[in-house]
């Protein structure tokens, strides 16, 4: 932890010495205009500083629309009164955002992550301005984009101008998140932790979900997993495994100790082999003090760490993903509840195919029996306007505390009574009768 401090005490002193225009946060914003597209650094990097100075404009300002994946902390721009003002536009929706979605003051853009980046590179979505939050440059003038690289470094490399927040608490990442001084049009200068999500303890469910999906992780496989409780427990029950490799869209703490001992070396990949793999962060500050300056680790481009062509390349591609709901024919529902707007697409696809094409690979689909109503996760038809983000011709494993159920080469009646097998047992008769009046057996 010393030694970190000491260097972001050295940048931020040769960045002062190098005398560069750092101005307040509310001049850099006056850079935007109404009718301004405007790209947001998001997750952990969220520039929270910046928005805040921006909806100070609110008065000023008509019909900015932003762009961006789920943001942290504070949304002011969807305030009340800001209507005419802004309009977010978001790739996967965040708290912070759901009820401005629900009411329409924001709007959701479903893409994959893996193609999101090419909405700035091809022209869909040109940017005028990209706010982005950074590490002080280093004894070369370069910053990095930190624990946020998805589709940062599009929106950086493609907008006409680019507002740079820059903090010494934000870690320096190897990889694609290198941006040299001389691409920002003004600078600030801030310091402030940024965003952290501690591990949460996993519960007894989870631990025996992460507990049945483990069982299926062979030694070698490379891993594709995300945060919260299912992950967690997961990646508990993986120590005595070997030579597990990471590839991953989003990389989280969990991760750390499975390569402090020796699980993780990444010595069987065929893409960045010996290497962690991820696009973006959100954890604890350990995960980004692990991350700082670690050449263990590379921060890419989501349109690379997304691609399935990249990702089946890779040996026994294990990705672990979750749901809302599935239907009996394993439709998968993840962005929505009912035609309420909740998440988004992300990488989910991306993983499920490239994991389906890897060899030895396994895509799956790990979620609790029932919601913390009681209400089971397996229904019969999903809810009405739900959306599907992963077909079911594209389902190989389902995972709940009560088992696994692989639907991969099943007919729609086989997959039924195999997810029937692995629902809640409260369920499972009107299920069982449900599957009858469908399939008539």
């Amino acid at each position: 932890m010393q030694a970190r401090n000491s260097r972001n005490d050295f940048a931020s002193k040769f960045t002062l010495s190098m005398k560069y225009p750092y101005v307040e946060a509310s001049e850099a914003v006056k850079l935007i205009r109404s009718n301004d597209r405007v790209f947001i650094h998001a997750g952990a990097a969220t520039p929270t500083l910046l928005l805040e100075a921006l909806a100070q404009r609110a008065n000023e300002l008509r019909n900015v629309q932003t762009i961006h994946l789920h943001l942290e902390g504070p949304m002011p721009l969807v305030d009340p009164g800001h209507e005419q003002s802004f309009h977010p536009n978001a790739l996967f929706i965040g708290a912070n955002l759901r009820e401005a979605v629900a009411s329409g003051r924001a709007s959701y853009l479903p893409i994959f992550l893996s193609e999101a980046p090419l909405l700035f590179r091809n022209n869909i979505w040109p940017l005028d301005v990209a706010l982005v939050q950074v590490s002080p440059p280093d004894a070369h003038g370069f910053c990095s984009l930190g624990v946020s690289v998805d589709v940062a470094r599009a929106a950086v490399d493609t907008a006409r101008k680019v507002i740079a927040l820059v903090n010494p608490h934000m870690p320096r990442t190897h990889g694609d998140g290198q941006v040299h001084v001389s691409r920002f049009t003004t600078l600030c200068y801030h310091e402030s932790p940024i965003y952290t999500h501690e591990p949460s303890e996993p519960s007894a469910t989870e631990m025996a979900i992460g507990r049945h999906v483990s069982g299926l992780v062979e030694d070698g496989a490379t891993l594709q997993v995300g945060i919260g409780g299912i992950p967690n427990a997961t990646l508990r029950y993986l120590n005595n495994h070997k030579n597990l490799g990471l590839h991953t869209e989003m990389f989280s703490d969990g991760i750390i100790e499975l390569v402090e001992s020796g699980v993780i070396t990444g010595v069987e990949k065929k893409k960045y082999r010996g290497k962690l793999v991820s696009s973006f962060a959100v954890g604890s500050q350990r995960l980004y003090d692990f991350m700082h300056d670690n050449p263990l680790l590379s921060m890419l481009e989501a349109s690379y760490t997304n691609d399935t062509a990249v990702i089946r390349s890779n040996p026994k591609v294990t990705a672990i993903n979750s749901a809302i709901e599935i239907d009996l024919t394993g439709q998968v529902c993840a962005d929505s509840i009912g035609t309420r707007l909740y998440s988004g697409v992300g990488g989910q696809m991306d993983f499920m195919r490239g994991a389906s094409l890897s060899k030895g690979g396994k895509p799956i689909i790990a979620l609790p029996s029932v919601t913390s109503r009681g209400e089971s996760k397996i229904v019969p038809l999903l809810k009405p306007g739900a959306g599907v983000v992963t077909t079911r011709a594209h389902v190989h494993y389902i995972v709940t505390e009560y088992g696994v159920a692989n639907l991969y080469g099943k007919t729609l009646k086989q997959s039924a009574q195999a997810l029937i097998a692995i629902a809640h047992p409260d369920h499972q008769e009107a299920l069982e009768r449900a599957a009858f009046e469908r399939f008539k057996a």
